[in-house]
């Protein structure tokens, strides 16, 4: 991976708690990644961050899983379906509600909060087979004229990022690897991940890593080294208190975390 330069993670994502696929509540009519949950943490004043995967003619989709089983009625892979055919895909619990794309997405923030993306591996396996995801956001982000930064699991990921985003803030989304967590991933690559060897050479800004590994030496020496340790992902007041004696800012859903004054 040839060295980039790291822009910097603007302060308001440190400042601002960042909801979790946005501010979801399938109970209000809010799922993960919707239109509904995004309008409501911009209301709130949250960051946000939420998850690409990608459609059948190229499309950023926002949208967590590879398969539409889950969130949706349907079933198959989401990179099966064109971009207009997953906007006609019903969300659970949100009635009227499609997959939205990326490009939907920004507008409807316009740059009021902090938006974190997080690019899903397309490899499988966390390797090279990556490019035309991040082609896809870095394109619907040209010209996106607010508080933004893109991330992904995968280090190719993020060196593709930026590659066809330069100017992009970008980050490593970090763990400890476990088997039982990461069953597709070979154990070498995951031993080698865990350390998070590719910071430097990724021209990275951040990681943002497993709340319950926070306190791995290497996450102390990225910080040191004057990195910015988002965290993931954080579900009480008690998480948070905890997660904030190493993190600059927590990652959060299931209550409402405090909004510190500016």
């Amino acid at each position: 991976m040839t060295p980039l330069p790291a822009p910097a993670l603007p302060a308001v994502f440190r400042r601002l708690p960042i909801a979790h696929r946005a501010l979801h509540d399938r109970a209000r009519g809010r799922p993960e990644n919707s239109r509904a949950a995004v309008a409501a943490a911009v209301e709130a004043g949250y960051g946000i961050e939420i998850d690409v995967q990608p459609s059948a003619d190229g499309r950023a989709m926002v949208f967590h899983d590879e398969a539409l089983d889950r969130l949706t009625p349907e079933r198959g892979p989401v990179r099966a379906r064109t971009a207009a055919e997953l906007g006609r895909i019903p969300l659970r619990d949100a009635p009227g509600e499609g997959v939205p794309t990326l490009s939907e997405m920004l507008a409807l923030v316009a740059g009021r909060v902090p938006l974190l993306i997080e690019v899903k591996d397309q490899d499988g396996a966390l390797g090279p087979g990556v490019g035309a995801l991040e082609a896809a956001v870095a394109a619907d982000l040209a010209g996106y004229a607010g508080p933004v930064a893109v991330m992904s699991f995968n280090p190719h990921s993020v060196a593709a990022l930026g590659r066809a985003a330069p100017g992009l803030p970008r980050g490593l989304v970090t763990s400890a690897y476990q088997a039982r967590h990461w069953p597709r991933i070979p154990r070498e690559t995951r031993l080698r991940l865990r350390g998070i060897p590719d910071y430097d050479a990724l021209g990275a800004s951040f990681v943002s890593h497993e709340a319950a590994d926070l306190g791995r030496p290497r996450i102390a020496a990225l910080k040191a080294q004057g990195a910015t340790i988002l965290c993931w992902t954080i579900r009480s007041a008690e998480a948070e208190a905890l997660a904030r004696r190493i993190a600059d800012n927590v990652t959060f859903e299931g209550y409402l975390a405090a909004i510190p004054p500016a």
